[in-house]
């Protein structure tokens, strides 16, 4: 498809046509370039960002193809494809939709609430041996990322997996014209997006659409919302399910199903290789569509018993010599390659950055066309270093840069392996999973033990979009990174937030912005309490202090000694902590008068009770003398500095307070402090194993000091956590409980410095189970209520001796 062809296709009309190129590859991120000659950006314009801000520097980068929602001047752009349109993202949706229509391959289609992404990888895994298959890379199931994961789709390719999400009406009719689906898969219905439909049934039914012309529909029948909806219908389906009348009928027993299709006189068991209710059920959506393709129960056996669990998702972790390793050890294509090299690009803890990458198999190409795409994407990542493994990257060497590496195999290059080779380094392993790279990561992660707090760096993004969407287009948003950024993390989480083009940070002390500065972060950051044996790192490294009373000023101005800065200014309107008072504002206004190298950056306040309502008439209060200073300070020295009041629970409840900016606080992390904040998703889970089990007799104690008496025969396992890692003592003898397998049990005992034990009686555990601290299902604010503490506690005392593991989405 050249550019030439795209006004008839999206309605648009050509702008400048400099010179008729084919599109390659489809953009919608400024910040994801691939610097290729049949590369075409589309400029959407967002509520906060406007992709048309970018163009430039795109085009300077070497990408000259553009669709575009505004005209502009194209004196400075002689070589660029234009086209304007009334919207890129319904523009990109009709390309890929004409693309698509060239295709006449099989494509399954998925949608539900949840288990869409499982059910896909699974499928993908379970058929793969017949069929060289396209899907989305990851969970792109949006009316962006389908159009992204659809594009492609490529001659060789013999079978289509795509998942559908919506969250509003009339999205999904966009995406069916782009999947086409053959089959489809409804999952489950959850209460996701709820909030945007006005009922249950009109979410089933928008997310129906996507099969109004497919052959034939596979869904479970023991969902009444949903077969309801279904029957109303006319869509060819077959149901499975334990009610009476679902025409595949099923029965789950002990990690084993039981199927019986009268149609077909199929009547087998499958046995399951994991016994929870949900791989239950996105497995047996796969194995109904198996047998819907024809698959004889032996063969769905032997492959179901492989199945492996899906992680979607990246993983950063600690390495060796100040290294960092990006774990994408799952699987290798081209689509999940450009996502992980996206994702290393964007990583600027370190200046130099390593790939270690296998190769592809089974992309349908023939191996020099898919070297050469292969070293496009890698020549263009601005990696360092490359490693290349396998015997088809070794052979095309000379596609890559002239210092890449190569060698046949895994054990080739463990073999050769030296560790000081490795230094200060951010490496990518990315491997087809035959190629076991998780060996290679063993040898670069740094040995912790088995105590970690996992970061959910997806979930941590879809937070900071929550709260930016309930902000005025023209509200800056700082995010506070202090005490360890909530206990997850700093550098990495001012990393993403920096990637996500969030205003302001702010942390505690000068040494926090001083890591924050040698880890290449750029971002504007506040310092709340400056102290003067920080001033000079605060010049040095430009960082920002608050200033709250007459004396750090005036110790400030003696250090500058007429040199400039920018400062934040904190008012005390109630909180009676830090701060200017009312009666001190006239002598301040004095001594920035007599100051000229004094820049006030901002003026603030903290909110003593946003997040109760109980508090409303004094936070009004509040705002209403803070209004009453600035005002004396912005006219009497005629500055226009930034103004914010609101923290995580006033953005929630006070938009009309915004002003300026606002401070995002631990919101971000995910703990729901605050009434209305159900939409935002746990960031952090801090996880242990069980180090031992051992059964006790009735009568005898457990613990320090005897504090717990076995009142029966007990089984006790003891866990790799204690006060030391911050779970604290407050927790012994029953307050506090844990989770294993989903099942909560109860601390007994004291908790100790490095180890607590807890009650497993009866329960089917083992040395080296997980146990999850607090997390998914077993909420922060919870786990801090039985104590009597607050969130803020529990995520801050999580000592830094617990290696945190940064996890964001991958394939």
């Amino acid at each position: 498809m050249n550019f030439s062809a795209l006004p008839e296709i999206t309605g648009g009309r050509l702008l400048q046509l400099a010179d008729d190129k084919p599109l390659a590859h489809l953009l919608t991120d400024s910040r994801k370039p691939v610097l290729h000659e049949g590369s075409c950006f589309f400029a959407i314009t967002g509520e906060r960002h406007d992709g048309h801000d970018y163009i430039r520097m795109l085009y300077e980068a070497g990408i000259n193809q553009f669709v575009v929602e505004k005209s502009f001047s194209l004196k400075n752009f002689p070589v660029a494809n234009v086209l304007l349109v009334d919207s890129a993202i319904e523009a990109l949706q009709k390309i890929v939709a004409q693309q698509r229509g060239q295709f006449s391959i099989p494509v399954i289609g998925i949608t539900g609430s949840n288990g869409k992404t499982i059910v896909k990888e699974w499928l993908y895994q379970l058929l793969a041996y017949e069929y060289t298959t396209v899907k989305n890379p990851g969970s792109y199931n949006s009316q962006i990322g389908v159009p992204l994961s659809v594009w492609h789709i490529q001659p060789h390719h013999q079978l289509g997996i795509f998942e559908a999400g919506v969250s509003r009406v009339d999205e999904m009719m966009n995406l069916r014209n782009i999947i086409q689906p053959t089959y489809g898969i409804f999952t489950t219905i959850g209460s996701a997006h709820d909030e945007n439909f006005t009922t249950r049934k009109q979410k089933i039914e928008e997310k129906l659409k996507l099969f109004s012309n497919v052959s034939l529909l596979v869904y479970c029948k023991d969902q009444p919302d949903v077969d309801e909806a279904v029957s109303q219908t006319t869509i060819p389906t077959i149901s499975w399910g334990e009610h009476s009348q679902a025409d595949i009928a099923i029965s789950n027993n002990t990690n084993k199903l039981h199927i019986h299709w009268p149609d077909k006189k199929i009547d087998v068991d499958i046995q399951f290789p994991f016994s929870d209710a949900a791989s239950v059920e996105n497995a047996t959506h796969c194995i109904i569509m198996m047998l819907v393709l024809g698959y004889v129960p032996s063969i769905i056996q032997q492959r179901v018993t492989m199945l492996r669990a899906v992680p979607m998702r990246l993983e950063l972790k600690e390495g060796i010599n100040q290294c960092q390793v990006i774990d994408d050890t799952y699987n290798n294509d081209l689509a999940g390659l450009q996502m992980s090299l996206d994702f290393l690009r964007n990583q600027h803890q370190k200046r130099t950055k390593t790939i270690i990458l296998s190769d592809i198999l089974e992309s349908g190409l023939n191996e020099e066309d898919l070297a050469n795409r292969i070293a496009a994407h890698i020549n263009a990542s601005g990696a360092t270093r490359f490693i290349g493994i396998g015997k088809n990257l070794s052979a095309y060497a000379t596609l890559f840069t002239p210092h890449a590496q190569f060698y046949s195999s895994t054990e080739e290059f463990i073999e050769s392996f030296t560790p000081e080779s490795f230094q200060h380094e951010m490496i990518l392993i990315k491997g087809a999973r035959v190629f076991a790279f998780e060996k290679i990561v063993s040898l670069f992660q740094k040995k912790v033990h088995g105590t970690v707090m996992e970061i959910n760096l997806g979930a941590l993004v879809h937070n900071l979009n929550e709260f930016r969407a309930k902000l005025k287009p023209r509200t800056k948003l700082m995010v506070m990174v202090k005490a360890f950024a909530y206990g997850s993390g700093s550098v990495d989480i001012a990393n993403v937030l920096q990637f996500h083009k969030v205003d302001y940070l702010g942390v505690a002390y000068a040494d926090e912005g001083v890591e924050l500065r040698t880890n290449n972060i750029t971002l504007p950051v506040m310092v709340m309490n400056p102290s003067p044996d920080g001033f000079q790192s605060m010049t040095q490294y430009n960082l920002e202090p608050e200033l709250y009373s007459f004396t750090i000023l005036e110790q400030l101005l003696a250090f500058l000694n007429g040199r400039t800065i920018g400062l934040h200014l904190k008012l005390d309107t109630g909180m009676h902590r830090l701060g200017f008072e009312e009666e001190q504002i006239d002598a301040l206004i004095e001594v920035l008068q007599a100051n000229k190298n004094i820049r006030v950056v901002s003026i603030f306040t903290h909110l003593v009770g946003s997040d109760e309502k109980v508090h409303d008439e004094f936070s009004t209060q509040q705002v209403d003398c803070f209004l009453r200073m600035t005002r004396k300070i912005t006219h009497t020295l005629n500055i226009n500095p930034i103004l914010h009041v609101l923290n995580t629970s006033g953005i929630m409840r006070f938009p009309d307070w915004q002003f300026d900016m606002v401070r995002l606080g631990i919101g971000l992390y995910g703990a729901n402090t605050t009434e209305g904040l159900s939409t935002v998703k746990p960031v952090a889970t801090l996880k242990t194993v069980i180090s031992q089990i051992k059964k006790i007799k009735k009568g005898e104690s457990i613990g320090y000091s005897r504090k717990d008496m076995a009142e029966k025969d007990m089984t006790l396992a003891t866990i790799a956590i204690g006060y030391a890692d911050g779970f604290s003592r407050a927790f012994s003898c029953g307050v506090g409980e844990v989770l294993i397998k989903g099942e909560r049990v109860r601390v007994v005992g004291n908790v100790c410095m490095d180890m607590t034990m807890i009650d497993v009686t009866g329960m089917d555990v083992h040395e080296g189970e997980d146990v999850i601290i607090f997390g998914n299902g077993l909420p922060v604010e919870e786990v801090a209520a039985r104590i009597n503490t607050i969130p803020y506690e529990i995520l801050t005392n999580t000592s830094e001796r617990i290696k945190r593991i940064f996890v964001a989405e991958s394939m």
